[in-house]
């Protein structure tokens, strides 16, 4: 699977010897993940190269003599493409060799050194989990040093009452973040892959591992679970960011964030509600989804009617998570994750919506030129493609802008009526938006592995990699338009169409 990763903006920058060199400013997901050199990514490849042999993406070529401005920018595009195609093998996402270096790159580009550090972990009730990790968060005995250590998470109490949620004063027991997610349809090599590798846990799985230990989560459960970057509101509203990928430092990534109010929370990932199930018999999974569940409903995230918000309170004062949890699924945009409102195309330009996406569906509450809503909904397995661009310029200064989601849009072809139509989406959280199109995909793609054994997908479980059979192939390639409006592109074809995504 490929990440949206891109190189907007890249410096010239003297070196010791009186000559000059290039530093690139690499972005994941619309913030600064890091600044490197070609000789430093050379040098990675080379060494990636060792382990993974001809596994590996072609690299750009070195140049000996001056770059022009044409050969510059073609090298940009160049880098830009190998990053987003090397994160496509998962067994090189959990290599040593790969994480080693994203790491160091990491911290130097934002002057952070290896050293002890706390971190606090936000559950969805607001209550937090302060962990003892280092800032590169890489010693495998941040993880021993809570294995013998567990906590269990009990919520407090709580009921949903006219919209409301009320907590009350009760303690918790606590020591107290581009292209679909399209899992692919064949190998990443063709046969086994024979070169011997070191694998651990990334840096934003080992956060997760200790948060895990620390309320009891099953560890075979943790790939239903994610790190998000969140941002809080004195109003009591938040907006989740972005989902942290799991090579990312999620000290650094809040440290760099340059956002107020920021905080990394633990949430559910997954946007299929009735993956419920295979939670049901872990108690710490259970009451994590439960106070998650009174949280979307607090934020009117989901919508229950009366009837439905009177059963809960009901259920609630009886401490009845299970069957909570149950009724949940039939309250409308249960387990949904809604966006900040933002304005899209539809049925006229510069129309306010409200985008929940969940469940197979992006679901739009659009407010009309009138000030009526219209109540709209995409049905995924009718979206054809999407891209996420970025509208705006970067200059080339010596510390470009964090962040890319000033002017971002998010524009997919969907089916209807017979014939192909665009529909535009302007919001801050596109690549957020995108992440979760994919993850409906790879949720989908999941459950035709399951029904169709004949099918082969690589279907990534907590890091590791799970095989199902297909007789279907997967290509997969990238393009570039200008750097004006930068698109990336993906096409793959599977048993669900021919799905293509062009993001940034």
């Amino acid at each position: 699977m490929k990440m949206h990763f891109c190189i907007p903006v890249s410096q010239q920058r003297p070196d010791a010897l009186g000559g000059r060199y290039v530093l690139y400013s690499v972005y994941l997901d619309g913030f600064l993940f890091c600044k490197v050199r070609y000789s430093q990514l050379h040098r990675w490849n080379e060494q990636l190269r060792r382990v993974f042999g001809n596994c590996l993406p072609p690299f750009p070529p070195k140049y000996y003599l001056a770059m022009t401005a044409s050969m510059a920018d073609e090298r940009r595009d160049q880098l830009e493409q190998y990053l987003q195609n090397v994160t496509m093998d998962p067994n090189m996402l959990r290599s040593d060799v790969f994480v080693d270096f994203l790491k160091l790159v990491q911290l130097d580009t934002f002057s952070i050194t290896t050293e002890k550090a706390s971190l606090d972990i936000f559950l969805p009730d607001g209550r937090s989990i302060k962990v003892e990790i280092l800032t590169s968060d890489t010693a495998e005995r941040v993880l021993e040093s809570y294995t013998e250590n567990t906590y269990s998470y009990h919520p407090p109490n709580q009921t949903v009452s006219q919209g409301n949620l009320q907590t009350s004063d009760k303690k918790v027991p606590l020591s107290a973040s581009y292209n679909c997610h399209l899992e692919n349809l064949e190998p990443w090599s063709k046969g086994q892959l024979t070169h011997r590798a070191i694998y651990r846990w990334t840096p934003a799985q080992r956060v997760a591992e200790v948060v895990s230990h620390k309320i009891g989560l099953c560890q075979e459960l943790l790939g239903y679970f994610g790190l998000f970057l969140i941002r809080s509101y004195k109003e009591g509203k938040l907006s989740v960011i972005k989902k942290l990928v799991d090579f990312e430092l999620p000290y650094v990534s809040l440290r760099s964030s340059e956002v107020e109010n920021f905080k990394v929370g633990l949430r559910k990932w997954y946007l299929d509600p009735s993956l419920d199930s295979r939670l049901m018999d872990c108690r710490a999974a259970v009451d994590l989804i439960y106070v998650q569940a009174i949280q979307d409903i607090e934020k009117e995230w989901a919508k229950p009617t009366e009837v439905q918000r009177q059963k809960l309170e009901a259920l609630q004062k009886e401490g009845n998570q299970t069957k909570f949890l149950e009724l949940s699924q039939e309250v409308w945009h249960y387990g949904y994750v809604q966006l900040d409102p933002c304005t899209c195309d539809y049925p006229e330009p510069g129309c306010g919506t409200v985008l929940s996406v969940g469940n197979d569906e992006i679901s739009c509450c659009i407010t009309l030129p009138d000030n009526r809503t219209r109540d709209v909904i995409f049905q995924m397995n009718r979206v054809k493609c999407w891209q996420v661009t970025f509208l705006g310029t970067l200059l080339d200064t010596d510390g470009p802008q964090q962040t890319l989601n000033q002017n971002l849009e998010l524009r997919f072809q969907y089916s209807e009526e017979s014939h192909w139509q665009w529909f535009v989406i302007y919001t801050k959280q596109a690549f957020l938006l995108s992440s979760c199109l994919k993850k409906m995909i790879s949720e989908k793609m999941v459950k035709l592995a399951a029904e169709n054994p004949e099918m082969q997908i690589e279907v990534p479980e907590q890091g590791k990699s799970k095989k199902h059979h297909s007789q279907q192939s997967q290509k997969d390639y990238s393009s570039f338009l200008p750097r004006k409006s930068k698109i990336k592109t993906a096409e793959v074809d599977c048993g669900l169409g021919t799905i293509k995504e062009e993001g940034l």
